[in-house]
């Protein structure tokens, strides 16, 4: 008790019983929204989280928030790739509502239909979206935007605005972090409340940190996951013929910067570097690609050299995206904004981390599937706070928008998370999530899929190029390491959880058929 005294004492008794009170802003003032969002940041990464990372890649800004707030241990997404998560978000519907089901070959987002910037543009809020867009279009519902083009590089990127394309000179992650400061700089003298989309690209593939962070993790040896050596026996045809391995997929120059062809660094954008960023990045990695090419590993010891080397470079981008938000929220605390200003941090879906051998996302398996979440409300939520309900990034619109005073459109497809913010989730708050992967043919050959997951199981359907179930007892097989599918003892418990599947898909207007007119021929 004597924390939650202790903060009652500077932000008011309602802070810490959950009230609507915002401490010293006007009861009637509507709140300010920063959803800063990263690019393949699993909730592993995060020390707020527990893992076996946890003691050997702090993240002390992103737990500040954690801290301050709720963190949420269960947050899923509807489909595991970027562009549709941030479909998703925007507008609070299913990818084959939303029409933006893969990241390639497919029509830009369309930018017409009805999005929670736009209802939060028309009722007073000053809007802005700035960093990675990845939908191919150009944004609707911002006063103002700058975003990366495509996937965006990470030294001496372009931006597009308005007014066209140009290039700047810098670290994607600190350019980002000062145009979304430039801008709060200015909205907080507008007289409306304002919502700011900060995104950024990091620490996407090919994972390459920032001229801060270049020596950060060299010496660093991370623990290994269980799963790193997993073969896959004892599930389907999905898991054995997908091509994400950390063993055979990620590639020793482009991926690892173990550069012997030089050239290659244009397929990353490395060949952006001036000379002066350049020898320092060579005066950390030219010893690394010295050693590595001595040593001529092979079998399981390449194996792990490849997962040390993806860690200590992955880690030390979210070291600079952790920084970053560590700048937001010392400008919001230094302006006095941080008692009427939500901030949310999350990233567009979960990623592997070795675990199956893996790294990206796509799966339904937990580690790509759930997304880490933590949002800060004073006044508000509990500091604090841990959630274990079955929240979606589906819920972050309605969520925006009942913060903001606004009635959630009918036909938006998720629920407004504020009630469990305030500690007081709905009796009928949802005990089953609806999950959808379309793209195949595409990058890492994973298998089309479907399915629905519970607090305790996970029914998968591989459709349309095979037609293969598999079923996951995540109490009993928390690795998830075994389909009991065929499994007598299950089902009952199969059986169940059809019957539920089915009651999902037509509730979201989804089935076999409308997800194989999706497809290409």
């Amino acid at each position: 008790m004597k924390f939650y005294l202790g903060y009652a004492a500077l932000a008011g008794m309602g802070a810490v019983l959950g009230q609507d009170s915002a401490g010293p802003s006007p009861a009637n003032e509507r709140p300010n929204i920063i959803y800063i969002m990263s690019d393949d940041h699993a909730y592993q990464a995060i020390s707020a989280y527990e893992s076996i990372l946890k003691d050997y890649a702090p993240t002390p800004n992103i737990d500040r928030i954690a801290r301050d707030g709720m963190r949420f241990d269960r947050c899923l997404v509807t489909n595991s790739l970027s562009g549709p998560c941030r479909a998703v978000i925007l507008t609070g519907k299913y990818s084959h509502v939303n029409g933006f089901i893969t990241n390639d070959d497919q029509k830009p987002f369309d930018g017409s239909q009805q999005t929670f910037p736009k209802l939060l543009q028309k009722a007073g809020y000053n809007t802005a979206m700035i960093g990675k867009w990845h939908l191919e279009s150009e944004p609707t519902g911002f006063d103002h935007w700058e975003i990366l083009p495509g996937q965006g590089v990470y030294y001496n990127p372009d931006f597009i605005t308005r007014e066209g394309r140009h290039t700047e000179k810098g670290y994607v992650t600190d350019l980002i972090t000062e145009k979304c400061l430039n801008w709060l700089d200015n909205a907080k003298n507008s007289g409306k409340p304002f919502m700011l989309m900060m995104h950024h690209k990091a620490p996407h593939r090919e994972w390459q940190p920032g001229p801060d962070e270049l020596s950060l993790y060299k010496d660093v040896i991370f623990p290994e996951p269980e799963t790193l050596f997993d073969d896959y026996a004892g599930r389907g045809t999905a898991e054995k013929t997908q091509d994400m391995t950390i063993s055979k997929t990620m590639r020793i120059e482009e991926d690892l910067k173990m550069y012997k062809d030089r050239s290659k660094m244009r397929r990353t954008g490395l060949d952006r570097m001036d000379s002066l960023q350049m020898a320092e990045w060579n005066k950390v990695y030219d010893p690394i690609i010295s050693r590595f090419y001595e040593s001529d590993l092979s079998g399981n010891d390449l194996v792990r050299f490849k997962y040390q080397r993806y860690l200590q470079d992955y880690l030390a981008c979210i070291a600079a995206v952790d920084k970053s938000v560590g700048e937001i929220l010392n400008y919001l605390e230094k302006n006095g904004l941080d008692k009427n200003t939500v901030v949310i941090y999350a990233s567009d879906q979960g990623f592997y981390l070795g675990e199956h051998g893996w790294f990206d996302k796509r799966f339904m398996f937990e580690e790509s599937y759930r997304t880490p979440l933590v949002i800060r409300w004073p006044g508000v939520i509990r500091p604090g706070s841990v959630n274990n309900d079955m929240v979606s990034n589906i819920d972050l619109p309605e969520t925006f928008l009942e913060m903001a005073g606004l009635d959630v459109p009918s036909d938006m497809q998720g629920r407004s998370m504020v009630p469990v913010l305030k500690g007081k989730t709905p009796s009928d708050w949802r005990k089953e999530h609806y999950y959808h992967y379309y793209e195949l043919p595409g990058p890492h050959s994973v298998k089309r899929h479907y399915g629905i997951s519970t607090d305790r199981y996970k029914l998968i359907h591989y459709y349309y190029d095979i037609d293969e179930w598999e079923l996951y007892d995540r109490k009993a097989d928390p690795l998830e390491m075994k389909n009991v599918y065929n499994d007598p003892k299950y089902a009952k418990i199969r059986k169940d959880l059809h019957k539920r599947l089915t009651s999902l898909m037509k509730k979201f207007g989804d089935s076999d058929e409308l997800a194989r007119s999706f497809l290409p021929n």
